[in-house]
């Protein structure tokens, strides 16, 4: 009988945590949010550091770059077609934003899928064989998926960061109007 090595068993311990923080994005992705000042911003340092590093890890395979690169690109239109179907609303509770539902469960279920087909990959149909986390790093369709998210991520919070400076811009200039009134 065959006995699971450590990583395989740590694998095992963390599926449920990814199970968790799987069904935390579906519910955030189908629902109205509250724009945070900060989340855009780590969106925008974390994507662009991860992409970076993986670039790295296969610089001497230019040929994964190009799926990187591709998945980047699709991802980024992704981004922007999600952008144009997002309800936006500036109320005086705060900002607040819906994104569009199938779009962001069609990307999370191509996540879920990865990651699933992956675990299948590892844990069933080839035990045997040793994995590293650099085998999954250096996958070419890992690397495209995550070009995919990353760069629909990348572009998603670069819009909302456009929008909510637009949102104070205006706020200001109004407030400015009303102080600069007679009678006032």
């Amino acid at each position: 009988m065959h006995h699971p090595n450590a990583s395989t068993l740590a694998a095992l311990a963390l599926l449920p945590l990814v199970g968790w923080r799987i069904y935390a994005r579906f519910k955030r992705m189908v629902g109205r949010q509250r724009l945070s000042k900060v989340r855009p911003w780590i969106t925008l340092s974390i994507f662009p550091a991860l992409t970076l590093l993986l670039c790295l890890a296969n610089w001497s395979h230019p040929e994964r770059l190009w799926l990187l690169a591709a998945g980047l690109g699709a991802g980024s239109l992704l981004g922007i077609l999600g952008l144009g179907k997002t309800r936006f609303q500036a109320t005086p509770q705060g900002l607040f934003y819906t994104p569009n539902a199938h779009l962001g469960i069609a990307l999370s279920l191509l996540f879920v899928g990865r990651i699933a087909y992956r675990a299948l990959e590892v844990f069933v149909l080839d035990p045997q064989t040793p994995h590293s986390a650099d085998d999954f790093a250096r996958s070419p369709l890992t690397l495209a998926v995550f070009g995919l998210l990353a760069g629909y991520y990348i572009s998603y919070a670069i819009g909302l960061v456009r929008w909510r400076l637009r949102v104070l811009a205006a706020k200001r200039l109004s407030e400015a109007e009303n102080s600069d009134r007679p009678g006032r």
